[in-house]
């Protein structure tokens, strides 16, 4: 083992930019690097790819958490310890409020912690909440690109297809509860339990949460259309600049 190098993204131990992107893919991890200026992979190990570059003058790191909230934990935990201050999470969910549309953004405000694994790290009753000052920059950003947006409450679940075990997904309709997606949970209690500044938004990909997919009139789930795609684009471009104002805020 490299003892500069972090034991499982292969990280420098320290010197990294204080804002980054986290996004599950390793491939949207690359394109969102390529809007930065000066963008340079600095790892690839695992699921857990890399990038440093900067956007608009700000330094920041892009980098890849796979897929699940157990593995996530440990990227944002030696990205921290790396230096990063401020995360944003970009990735991909399913709608369950009625109203949201495919590539449309949700902004989480708070989780469900049905994340599989800050169970084991801290009390259920522990909350995970997004921090007020990301959720309010991207839904800055989210407007003034333009972007359709929602604001409101995540269901992090741990298991991506259904099993044998019922599920709350009526209650949590009831209970007005957003989208569904897989990792906004852990980074929302990582970032409390270290003093760190995190927000998530979420591109939707389709209504995917089990029972409240019509298999019949979307032929499932594909999250590889062209407006999911042109959600993406546009949500790579709010994060950045969602984090840019953070790190305004954070240099007054």
């Amino acid at each position: 083992m490299t003892p500069d190098l972090s034991p499982i993204a292969r990280l420098p131990r320290g010197g990294l930019p204080h804002q980054a992107v986290v996004v599950g893919d390793p491939a949207r991890a690359a394109a969102v690097a390529e809007l930065l200026d000066g963008a340079a992979e600095i790892a690839y190990h695992r699921e857990y790819r890399t990038f440093t570059g900067s956007w608009k003058g700000v330094p920041v790191v892009v980098a890849s958490h796979g897929v699940g909230a157990p593995g996530a934990v440990l990227l944002f935990q030696e990205l921290a310890d790396a230096g990063v201050r401020t995360f944003v999470r970009f990735g991909t969910a399913g709608a369950i409020r009625a109203g949201i549309g495919d590539g449309d953004l949700v902004i989480a405000e708070a989780a469900v912690r049905d994340d599989g694994v800050t169970q084991q790290l801290v009390p259920p009753e522990y909350p995970a909440v997004a921090a007020p000052e990301a959720v309010l920059a991207l839904q800055r950003a989210a407007a003034e690109a333009g972007a359709p947006y929602h604001r409101g409450v995540v269901w992090t679940r741990a298991a991506f297809q259904p099993g044998l075990v019922p599920l709350p997904a009526e209650a949590y309709t009831a209970a007005g509860v957003a989208a569904i997606e897989m990792e906004a949970s852990a980074l929302f209690v990582t970032a409390g339990l270290r003093g760190l500044v995190a927000g998530a938004v979420l591109v939707i990909d389709g209504a995917n949460a089990d029972e409240l997919v019509d298999q019949v009139a979307t032929g499932g789930y594909d999250p590889h259309r062209d407006v999911v795609a042109e959600g993406v684009a546009r949500g790579a471009v709010v994060t950045l600049e969602a984090l840019r104002a953070l790190a305004e805020e954070e240099n007054r």
